[in-house]
């Protein structure tokens, strides 16, 4: 009998949407006959256990660079979401560096109750080529010191583009911190904080990686300049192997890439990434049909229900498509010997699913809470518009996502 529960866990199977979700709630709702929609999650949990969503109120109607974008934010305490607030307003003003504010990426130390998030702020777009070394897309950072009470805010822009004006490649023209949350490191800490993370969209030459040993005060590059972890890659995200390995997944269209970082130094950050695999129908990985988007990447402790024995798993969240549509969870096991982990076997045979939305559907984000519960915060809309969406939050556990196999545990 123990044999047929083991295999079970072998064989690919899809929860259908809405089973085992908790508590979901439309946090941020766009109504089609207002002219500011709201896009992009980024949802922490505080160290008190309270959580902070935000997404971008898009007063220009378009991504952050085309005009005014402010950055909204809703918390909740205990089983109560507070009112919708504007955590920073664009002014709109063409040109300006305080033009628009979008893209957030959240982390709260663990320690302290210190909040980092970081913004691309300005009016210059990404992917634009008059977008360049001279005229960047600019990154501001704001802190909090008192869990969000109050905020500073500093621009940070070139603190981050002269990290690469040396590369061999050639110097970053324009970058941003990937949407969502800055990873912080569960295991490595040589500085005042445990080591934080955060997964750049850069380009030429794809993704790039920074982290940071003061808890974003100062930056450094992960990895060799002419090393890239993910050629040509997109917005991305990290996340951390149990022996301290990173990891990062980025978004292609059809599915993800994924690398991993194997230190040989973790004081003086020295390593090196491995070959970018790709993730998609061919390898039986994480398949995003007609689409590309950004997703979130969550490594989770727990028990194999059919036997007791600890595991990690990986989740991985896309939209299933066709298109942006039916966003879900991916799900594998880790190997016991994670060290031995190659990109190529993290890219393949994720062999489970699980479908959150069953409409239209976009970026999304998660976290592990307190409670052991998979936090999902991600966009949804009813009619395919792609500026138009509804900010979704819900809880689903991990029992739940993985219909019984695996129960989570505390780390």
């Amino acid at each position: 009998m123990k044999k047929l529960l083991l295999l079970a866990i072998l064989i690919p199977f899809l929860v259908s949407a809405q089973d085992g979700i908790k508590n979901k709630t439309v946090l941020f709702q766009s109504d089609l006959h207002d002219s500011i929609p709201y896009r992009i999650p980024a949802v922490v949990e505080l160290r008190n256990g309270s959580i902070l969503a935000l997404t971008d109120y898009r007063h220009c109607g378009n991504d952050i660079g085309y005009g005014r974008v402010d950055i909204h934010g809703r918390l909740l305490k205990g089983k109560k979401w507070g009112k919708e607030f504007a955590l920073i307003e664009g002014s709109g003003v063409a040109g300006a560096v305080d033009c628009g504010y979008g893209d957030a990426a959240i982390v709260s130390d663990r320690e302290s109750n210190e909040i980092l998030i970081t913004l691309v702020c300005g009016n210059t777009v990404y992917y634009h080529q008059t977008t360049n070394r001279q005229n960047p897309n600019r990154i501001t950072a704001m802190r909090s010191l008192d869990g969000g009470k109050t905020w500073k805010m500093e621009e940070i822009t070139e603190q981050v583009y002269r990290l690469f004006d040396d590369a061999p490649g050639g110097c970053v023209q324009s970058c941003f911190v990937s949407s969502g949350q800055i990873f912080q490191s569960r295991i490595i800490k040589v500085g005042s904080h445990y080591r934080i993370y955060a997964a750049l969209a850069a380009r030429p030459n794809g993704n790039r990686v920074i982290y940071s040993d003061d808890f974003g005060r100062n930056w450094k590059v992960l990895g060799d300049l002419g090393q890239l972890p993910v050629p040509n890659g997109d917005e991305a995200k990290c996340e951390e192997l149990p022996d301290g390995s990173v990891i990062i997944s980025s978004r292609a269209y059809g599915g993800r890439y994924f690398n991993i970082y194997k230190y040989s130094d973790v004081e003086s950050g020295a390593g090196s990434w491995g070959e970018a695999a790709p993730s998609g129908k061919r390898v039986k990985g994480c398949v995003t049909v007609e689409n590309a988007c950004n997703g979130g990447i969550l490594i989770i402790p727990a028990v194999r229900c059919a036997d007791g024995k600890k595991v990690y798993l990986a989740f991985q969240s896309v939209p299933f498509g066709p298109q942006r549509a039916n966003v879900g969870i991916y799900v594998k096991e880790l190997p016991e010997d994670v060290s031995s982990m190659t990109p190529e076997m993290l890219a393949a045979d994720w062999n489970m699913k699980y479908q959150v939305s069953d409409t239209w559907s976009a970026y999304s984000t998660m976290l592990q809470d307190k409670n052991n519960d998979n936090v999902f915060y991600y966009e949804e809309n009813q009619t395919g518009s792609t500026f138009v969406y509804d900010m979704i939050y819900c809880k689903i556990s991990v029992e739940d996502i993985t219909s019984g196999l695996y129960r989570a545990i505390k780390r």
